[in-house]
């Protein structure tokens, strides 16, 4: 197993920083998926566990608060592993504006451009090359 940490980990003496909810999404190739979403939205890589090509688990943290993701290989032999491309996941951001630049910029497919919300905030909606849907905005929930 190979092991790669990029950033601080979380610890007891920081709860905000222990998040209850992490989103799990699938990938064929985890690595290249890391590399889009560090570069497009701006995630940080924070765990990485695997062999040869194969990823059976890695985090990436959400830098502006507690929280991130969970990524797996396709092929990892997971029971738990969901099919690759279905995935939709909300992230709060400050400035969507900025991030809409970058995410586009970094080729993610625009499925909802930056607008106004009526239920408040601003956000917009992308696809990433495996088609999960990442919506981020400013509107932070009830």
């Amino acid at each position: 197993m190979t092991q790669i940490i990029g950033a601080e980990g979380t610890s007891p003496s920081n709860p905000s920083a222990n998040p209850s909810v992490w989103p799990c999404l699938t990938y064929r190739d985890v690595r290249t998926a890391i590399d889009f979403l560090v570069g497009a939205f701006g995630f940080v890589e924070r765990a990485c566990y695997g062999e040869g090509g194969t990823v059976h688990h890695a985090e990436l943290g959400w830098p502006a608060g507690s929280g991130g993701i969970m990524l797996g290989s396709a092929d990892g032999g997971d029971e738990c592993a969901r099919p690759v491309g279905g995935g939709s996941i909300y992230v709060v951001v400050d400035e969507p504006d900025v991030l809409f630049a970058r995410a586009t910029a970094a080729g993610a497919r625009v499925v909802r451009s930056v607008k106004d919300e009526d239920y408040g905030g601003r956000g917009f909606s992308v696809l990433d090359p495996w088609n999960n849907l990442w919506s981020f905005g400013s509107y932070p929930g009830a």
